[in-house]
């Protein structure tokens, strides 16, 4: 996005992004308004041919610094990484930091079991 966070930039932005990641059903954003009506905008282009599959937006400020948290997390262990010589490589690695992160703070149905008990399981 630019600098001044305008409505032209946020127009640009959102369809840029649903042309290289695909069709969200959800897109968290904070309380700026540009983004706000960048969104709009598309799903009102979506609406004018009929498709009424529209994007539900959420301003909610405190659940986007809860990802963002989460996020740090694995940020943090993967940064000393140059980089993955594969997608596949890469998307094990991080969904291995995300289980063990989970595993740790205890999302998972313990059963009883402690921590290393839960990851063995699901590695084997």
């Amino acid at each position: 996005m630019s600098k001044r966070r305008d409505e032209a930039a946020a127009s640009a932005f959102f369809p840029r992004t649903i042309k290289k990641s695909g069709w969200p059903e959800k897109v968290v954003i904070d309380k700026s308004g540009a983004n706000l009506v960048g969104l709009q905008n598309i799903n009102w282009l979506l609406l004018l041919p009929g498709w009424f599959w529209l994007i539900e937006i959420l301003q909610v400020k405190y659940l986007k610094n809860m990802l963002e948290q989460d996020h740090r997390f694995i940020k943090k262990l993967t940064g000393p990484m140059k980089s993955f010589k594969s997608f596949r490589s890469e998307s094990a690695t991080v969904d291995g930091i995300k289980v063990a992160h989970m595993i740790r703070k205890q999302q998972f149905q313990a059963n009883g079991q402690s921590a290393f008990q839960q990851f063995a399981s699901l590695a084997a």
